[in-house]
């Protein structure tokens, strides 16, 4: 304990309480110079003088001395290091260099680090608390089978401290700092191999490497061990926020969320999402499909769960013949014994029993994978409940309860139930939003285990681009042809010289035209002016061409002109694919629609580049506008397969050579009854 204090309110004095008063039976040795012992306990001058081994050193000095106690700390052996000083990168400049300093030395040292800046690691599990702050100093805390990293220390303590409030224990919380050596990323990947880990929850502001996330996530499936991710920072003012807190700075939120689509992650939003999709998790049974069946003693409560089992994908498939004659001989006559069932309040006449008949019949319904149900209050939801906890130990089907009533009333049966695997959660939403998640994972698993990691089965090899030398954007024409190397197709189109524009006898091409300006120096033609659509004879083309130079000209007198672009007016619907290698996910692929369609629908979807036909198809399906390509109200279906081979290409021309492409905008891309087309393109490169 480096920069211990006599004083139990500062941060070294917190952080001795928390390792002496709290449980923990390993040893302590507090360093500083200037006391001989503190709180009976022997003080050392320095590192040097620890007695060894020495497993961890926690750092609680001033910026400037962290470095030279991580030095001290490879020199006598101690293979980790805490450090929670701040005043490093998230406070500049002069900080930046002071982060920078630590972590080479720490390199240079052999010792792995956690922070600095941060609170330091809860394991409640050995009763080792290495940190400071209040949070860890509430004796409710309580470990259990889920793990946090956190990026805000203060807020995520916070949030394990909630979370055992509400009976979800906390067996590892480590507060990450501001990673200049152990990241986010390293402890998510750690946590989800222990064995005493069965769920993870990782507070995000920022990652610096996309691509693990995902795999990271993939592995969390493989071992049927959710990540639950709570991403922050995603609006332009929390982006700034975050950025500020930690010097972290954050990629765009639409492509975090394409990564929570793959693999075990899953995308929770507050904390009550937190607590209600572990204690789903804790049941320890994944349904085998997403048919619910919902029981209730109202009528009312049983409409609003289903509305929101719908709402969240899930469905209420009709019963088997069996299962409804039995509920109809169980329950009175006025009960509704299709899905939901209403059990109505007649069960204050058996003391639901028959309502317990009912959950069991409806739980051995084949077509039902799961139940979402209300139990009874009063004096006899006790033995109600017991009965469900014994009915639920031959079940492999997972029970979400939505308590009826205060937490507190019947609050002895909640305990009982939650105690015995039963979550019981307050709201009709929240109950079917776990439920829901539950589902979804468990339909991914049994996807992954099905066919494994989907290997990339490549449309094309390879292709070699002749790229100019530094950074800049290639004219529209130049980019078409590099989508043309990939088999992406593009529109029928001739480069021509303006004077020998002028000196045409016949069309180039079939009327109606197009006529654009081709200059790597105005990526904009639109907004330039340097562009004339359905010209319909050879001298509207003329004069069009005359227009378009004339309007890059004035638009950018420097610019250079490679010539006029003449191509075939393209029909159909409008697509648009972006591609961009960004600096935390990598090569990444947009698809949406354009036109009218991009402001009425804003709807955009991704996927992480290169990718297959496959994987195309299920972007093209993700998007609410999908039935419009598949054929809608009598409208011709549009050639999907076409549009996913499109996709696909220009995700491994993006892959390919992220070396040298930063953008690929392909807008629009028209698509047909048969086949698509490119109608205008731009690349940008890197140096």
């Amino acid at each position: 304990m480096v920069g211990v204090s006599s004083e139990a309110n500062r941060i070294g004095g917190q952080a001795l309480t928390l390792l002496t008063d709290f449980g923990y039976q390993g040893k302590v040795y507090p360093v500083n110079p200037k006391y001989p012992e503190v709180r009976g306990l022997t003080c050392y001058p320095d590192v040097a003088s620890v007695p060894q081994p020495c497993d961890v050193a926690l750092i609680a000095l001033s910026a400037a001395q962290a470095a030279g106690a991580v030095e001290q700390c490879g020199k006598a052996g101690i293979p980790f290091a805490l450090v929670l000083s701040s005043g490093f990168s998230e406070v500049g400049k002069e900080g930046k260099a002071l982060q920078e300093q630590l972590a080479a030395t720490a390199r240079k040292a052999n010792v792995r680090m956690v922070g600095p800046n941060c609170l330091g690691i809860l394991n409640l599990k050995n009763n080792a608390r290495i940190g400071f702050g209040g949070t860890a100093q509430l004796r409710t805390l309580k470990p259990g089978p889920m793990a946090m990293v956190t990026q805000s220390g203060g807020f995520g303590f916070g949030v394990v401290a909630v979370a055992s409030y509400f009976g979800v224990g906390c067996n590892y919380a480590i507060s990450s700092g501001n990673e200049a050596d152990l990241t986010l990323l390293d402890w998510v990947a750690d946590l989800i191999e222990r064995p005493d880990v069965e769920i993870v929850v990782a507070f995000m502001e920022g990652i610096d490497d996309g691509r693990r996330l995902v795999e990271i996530g993939e592995r969390a499936l493989e071992l049927g061990k959710p990540i639950l991710v709570w991403k922050v920072g995603n609006t332009a003012i929390g982006s700034q926020a975050a950025t500020s807190h930690s010097a972290r700075l954050t990629a765009g939120y639409e492509l975090y969320r394409a990564a929570f689509r793959h693999g075990g992650l899953v995308e929770i939003r507050d904390v009550d999402d937190l607590v209600d999709i572990a204690k789903a998790f804790a049941i320890r049974k994944l349904p085998a499909g997403n048919r619910v069946g919902v029981l209730t003693l109202s009528g009312g409560a049983g409409v609003l769960l289903a509305d929101r089992c719908v709402e969240s994908g899930l469905v209420l498939p009709e019963f088997a013949e069996a299962t409804t004659t039995k509920l109809r001989e169980t329950l009175v006559s006025f009960a509704s014994s299709a899905n939901p069932v209403d059990a109505t309040a007649n069960g204050y006449n058996d003391n639901f029993a028959s309502y317990g008949q009912a959950v069991r019949l409806v739980l051995a319904d084949p077509n039902v994978d799961q139940a979402v149900a209300r139990p009874p209050r009063g004096k006899s939801a006790r033995p109600w409940a017991e009965n469900l906890v014994q009915a639920l130990e031959s079940v492999d089907k997972p029970v979400i309860l939505h308590w009826p009533t205060a937490p507190d009333d019947n609050g002895d049966v909640l305990a009982y139930l939650e105690e015995n695997g039963v979550p019981c959660i307050l709201g009709a939403g929240r109950a079917v939003h776990a439920l829901s998640v539950l589902s979804n994972f468990a339909r991914k698993r049994r996807v992954f285990l099905q066919h494994g990691r989907r290997q990339l089965k490549r449309v094309i090899e390879r292709q070699a681009l002749d790229l100019p030398a530094g950074a800049g954007t290639l004219g529209e024409h130049r980019s078409k042809q590099l989508l043309e190397r990939y088999g992406v197709p593009v529109v029928r189109e001739m480069l021509l010289q303006p004077l020998l524009l002028e000196e045409l006898q016949s069309a180039p091409l079939a009327f109606p035209a197009a006529v654009k300006i081709e200059s790597p120096d105005v990526p904009h033609k639109t907004e330039a002016g340097a562009i004339r659509l359905d010209v319909r004879d050879l001298a509207a083309l003329k004069q069009a061409a005359r227009e378009v130079v004339a309007a890059a000209r004035k638009y950018k007198p420097d610019a250079r002109i490679d010539g006029v672009l003449v191509q075939e007016m393209a029909f159909g619907t409008e697509i648009i694919l972006g591609a961009v290698n960004d600096p935390t996910f990598g090569p990444t692929v947009a698809f949406g629609f354009g036109g009218i369609y991009a402001e009425l629908f804003k709807d955009v979807t991704h996927r992480f580049a290169p990718f297959d036909a496959q994987t195309a198809r299920e972007m093209i399906n993700e998007i609410k506008g999908a039935p419009l390509l598949h054929g809608y109200r009598g409208r011709p279906a549009l050639d999907v397969d076409a549009l996913a081979d499109a996709l696909a290409r220009l995700s491994l021309l993006i892959a390919d050579h992220a070396d040298r492409i930063a953008e690929i905008d392909v807008n629009p891309l028209f698509v047909r009854e048969q086949g698509v087309a490119s109608a205008d393109a731009l690349f940008v490169l890197k140096s």
